[in-house]
Order: structure tokens, then sequence, then C-alpha cells
């Protein structure tokens, strides 16, 4: 498959995890892309799949809404365009009943799991809204119906609002604006820990118990693969979703959020 032939993509998280598997198969169908992360493993991604400047890797910190505009910036400089964004920055930090959360980090979620898909969506429009055409995919979460997290869900669930309201703002211009909610994933250990405290024995039951229900509310009875999140994610961003926009599309194994 060739679907993003001459297309340009950026994707933010991009140096593991689902960002990185979206990276790996956007290179393969020719996209042309612009990798970012706050993380200088990002340039190591872009080792492994650049080929005659195809890549360009960049790292930022997109709870900042001026890197955000850097990044789109360097972006449309380099390849004159932008075709293609995917939103995939953000994820729980700590895992624990909603009491238990201190005030820091209640906002310390928000930040990590709203504003850099809410930044990154207003730096890129204009330049989508002027060419006439794009595609957006924000990663969100199952997570908006879940336990231990109710400040990432509330993020998420403002990342489905963005979604929705965008789409309707846009869909006359030619840009469309959708999502994907990944259930629980498997993928290998983070190269690029959220929280560098290791866990305490009660911390790790709580999320144990994130776990439990994830597995408990997916019909499927299992976590999705870093390829079955990136299938979705291409899908909602090529041409083959041309008459689709906001729309959030659980992929869960039936867990729809």
């Amino acid at each position: 498959m060739n679907r993003f032939t001459d297309k340009v993509a950026l994707i933010t998280g991009a140096a593991q995890g689902i960002g990185l598997r979206v990276a790996e198969r956007m290179a393969a169908e020719g996209a042309r892309l612009i990798l970012v992360d706050r993380s200088e493993r990002v340039f190591e991604v872009q080792k492994q799949l650049g080929a005659a400047g195809q890549v360009l890797a960049l790292t930022a910190d997109l709870e900042q809404y001026e890197e955000c505009n850097r990044v789109m910036q360097t972006a449309v400089e380099r390849f004159e365009r932008l075709d293609v964004l995917i939103n995939n920055v953000g994820g729980t930090i700590w895992a624990q009943p909603f009491e238990h959360y201190q005030a820091a980090q209640i906002e310390a979620e928000v930040r990590r799991s709203l504003f850099p898909t809410l930044w990154c969506c207003h730096a890129a429009l204009p330049f989508m809204l002027k060419q006439g055409s794009g595609a957006i995919v924000n990663v969100s979460s199952i997570a908006t119906r879940s336990i231990n997290r109710v400040p990432y869900g509330a993020a998420k669930g403002g990342v489905n609002a963005l979604t929705a309201c965008l789409a309707f703002e846009t869909a006359g211009r030619g840009v469309r604006v959708n999502a994907t909610a990944p259930g629980g994933t498997e993928a290998p250990p983070r190269q690029i820990p959220r929280n560098s405290a290791e866990q305490t024995a009660q911390e790790k039951i709580w999320y144990q118990q994130i776990v439990d229900q994830t597995l408990g509310s997916s019909m499927m009875n299992r976590y999705g693969t870093l390829d079955e999140q990136a299938a979705a994610i291409l899908f909602l961003a090529s041409d083959e979703a041309s008459f689709i926009t906001g729309m959030v599309m659980p992929v869960g194994g039936g867990d729809q959020g």
C-alpha cells in the first residue's frame, strides 16, 4: 500500500510506542515525515527511517504553544506543505484514586494529555486551511470511562470534544479531524518514563486495578498491539477515510470507552 506517497505527515510522540509504529508504517507507505518528541531518541528513529531527506526529526516541549508553532513552521519551511497531523503526545503520569491526587499533579496530567493536541491543532490549522486540505488524527483514549486516572480521562475527554468541534468548523474547508481511542496496548518497556519515581506497593495495586478493569471491559479480554492501534490511525489519516470527520474511533476490542 502507498496511501501516503508524496504526503507530508507530522507525528508527535514519535520516539516510541504508538507514535513510533505509526512513523514506521507511514514511511513504508511513502510519506515524508516530521517526527517530533521531547526525547532526543527521535533522532535515532530518523536514522532508522530516513531516506534522501524524507524524514525530519525535531525535539520540542509540546505542552508549550510556542514550541508547537515552531514545529509547524519548521515543517512547512522544509516540505512546503502539511497534509497529515498525528497528535500522539499524552499518557497517564500517575495512577491513583482521585482523592489522592495533588493539585499540581492534576494540572500536570491535563497539560500532558490535552494541551499538546490543542496547541498542535491550532498551530497546524492555518497551513492546512490555506492549502485547502488536510487530515488531523488525535490519539485519545478509552480511559474517558476508567478508574484511578480521573485527570487523564478528563484531558482525553477534552481531546474528544476538540475533535468534534474542530471537525464542525473545518469540514467545509477541506480539513478532516478524527480521533482514535486506544484501549490497553502491549508495547515494549518505555524508554522515556512518564513518571521517574518508582511505584510504591500501593501504587502497584492501583495500577493493577486499571489493568484488570481494561481487560474486563474488552469483549476480546486482551490488550491490543501497536500495529492494531497504528492501523486505525493510518486509515483515518488516509484518503480512504475521505468521507469521515468528527469521529472518535474506539480501538479497544469492543470497549467503547
